[in-house]
């Protein structure tokens, strides 16, 4: 395990490359955010949140079950799990936007499709900021939709 990332992943730079060929500038890991963010898009006022379906237990095919060790990675996913929700609600009651990228939506056919969207939310987002509208909500866009 010492030797998975917590940031700079195949699927995240992946992302950073596709919105930052479209324009978009960002920071990455903000210490600034509670969670430190994956990618914070300001003038969107977006957080991207780039999650491994096996470590955040997306329940796709990519998030199997060990055979040993159960207890553990029980015990950890849930930690994961519960630390997710908890930044994401800070996020949102901040009033940031939030694009959660699940890494099979990078994988395959999917590709294209999931960076196009999350470059035109990008674009919607800034566009409905720059105007002023307000929102009650912020806006959340997950890739792909839950299985």
């Amino acid at each position: 395990m010492s030797r998975i990332r917590g940031r700079d992943t195949k699927p995240e730079t992946l992302v950073r490359q596709r919105i930052f060929a479209a324009g978009w500038r960002f920071r990455v890991c903000d210490r600034r955010f509670i969670g430190r963010p994956d990618i914070v898009v300001p003038r969107a006022r977006t957080i991207i949140d780039v999650r491994g379906c096996f470590w955040h237990r997306h329940g796709c095919a990519d998030s199997t079950m060990p055979k040993s060790n159960v207890a553990f990675w029980m015990e950890k996913w849930s930690k994961n799990v519960r630390r997710d929700r908890r930044n994401e609600e800070e996020w949102r009651r901040n009033g940031w936007n939030l694009i959660v990228v699940w890494g099979c939506a990078l994988a395959g056919r999917l590709r294209e499709r999931s960076l196009l969207r999350i470059c035109s939310a990008l674009d919607i987002w800034a566009e409905e900021r720059a105007k002023g509208t307000p929102r009650a909500r912020p806006h959340r866009l997950t890739l792909p939709r839950q299985p």
